[in-house]
């Protein structure tokens, strides 16, 4: 995203990667007092992560316009192929999202997409943007707040007093980590709690850590992770319940210690995680566990909160599309991993954001 932002305006920058580099590793926490990446510094200013406001004003930037034919929100894999389509069809376009690639981003290895025998996200992710940055598509890297009708336009309020509106509207945010809701979590976020193993994963070489889960995801994890740090604690609420292939490998992994029926119940530490204490569900006795990682694979949640009652959702908080990608509001379709639609893959993502594309275009031609 920053790099995204420095080549669209012109702007010189000097890159500095802290995997594998254990003294910039070091400088970027003492300047930034957390683990998370990136850490960008304009003059004396620190920017921590992607903040599109604060670098508009460091920078003397501007933003795009404000009307298009079609507006996205959302940049994974179901936004960008929809960005894709829209531009085809020669369509006013604007995405809006807080990052580009979503959570596919955060794959270790993907081998189910076809064209690949194996990928990982971050490089899959990577091909999706280059298509789509050659095409004459608007990006802005932002948060919407919230949504609204008003003289025949569709508005987005985001998080910078930004509002654009639309003659078409196609949501794909996708969906985020499911965090445990202990005490003091929130403090720990960039300071030894991760729910991207992908991004933080090499700043956690040589230490010990924990994953926490018992889906494909955490086993996944957990086996790459055992590659990276030196001993790997996971963590399951109940069982594993994952598929025979990453059981097969997991089993081979002699420095992953599994706690089954377990569940985290305290973290400790100042202001860096230092231990964590785990409670047997069974048993109800306590350990301290002497860790500086916690990934998170513990499942996902649409994100949805910004739609309030704008469009029908389900039970699940899912927007509630047909076959076409409608919503109940006209105008607005929506596609990917947000939706009700049962299947949550890359390649389904991708195509369900080529019908929503297509079926904006014939709703902003006939409107």
């Amino acid at each position: 995203m920053a790099k995204a932002f420095f080549a669209k305006h012109g702007i010189p920058f000097v890159e500095i990667n802290v995997e594998g580099n254990k003294q910039a590793a070091k400088e970027m926490v003492d300047l930034s007092g957390q683990f998370g990446i990136p850490v960008i510094v304009i003059g004396d200013e620190i920017v921590v992560g992607f903040d599109t406001d604060k670098l508009n004003k460091l920078l003397g930037t501007q933003a795009v316009g404000l009307e298009f034919d079609i507006l996205i929100i959302g940049a994974g894999p179901a936004g960008l192929t929809a960005a894709m389509y829209c531009a085809r069809k020669s369509l006013n376009t604007l995405i809006i999202g807080e990052d580009i690639g979503g959570q596919a981003l955060w794959s270790w290895s993907i081998d189910n997409y076809m064209g690949y025998r194996m990928i990982t996200g971050e490089d899959l992710m990577k091909k999706f943007e280059e298509q789509v940055r050659d095409q004459s598509i608007h990006f802005e890297l932002d948060r919407v707040i919230s949504l609204s009708q008003a003289d025949g336009f569709l508005l987005a309020q985001t998080a910078t007093e930004k509002t654009f509106k639309a003659k078409g509207m196609i949501i794909a945010t996708g969906k985020r980590p499911r965090t445990l809701g202990i005490k003091g979590e929130d403090s720990y976020i960039g300071r030894g709690v991760s729910v991207c193993s992908t991004c933080d994963g090499p700043l956690y070489k040589g230490k010990n850590i924990a994953v926490v889960g018992g889906g494909n995801s955490a086993l996944q994890t957990a086996i790459e992770m055992s590659g990276i740090a030196r001993h790997v604690h996971l963590i399951v609420r109940s069982t594993i319940k994952a598929e025979v292939t990453y059981l097969t490998t997991f089993k081979s992994k002699e420095n992953i210690t599994t706690h089954l029926n377990t569940e985290i119940t305290a973290f400790h530490g100042e202001p860096f995680l230092k231990a964590i204490t785990i409670k047997d569900r069974q048993t109800g006795s306590e350990a301290h566990v002497d860790i500086e990682g916690v990934f998170l694979e513990i499942g996902l949640l649409p994100n949805t909160e910004f739609l309030g009652s704008f469009v029908k959702l389900n039970e699940n908080k899912e927007i509630i599309v047909d076959l076409n990608c409608y919503t109940n509001i006209p105008g607005v379709f929506a596609c990917g991993d947000v939706t009700s639609i049962r299947g949550k893959q890359i390649i389904i993502a991708a195509g369900e954001g080529a019908k929503a594309a297509l079926e904006a275009y014939d709703f902003v031609m006939k409107t």
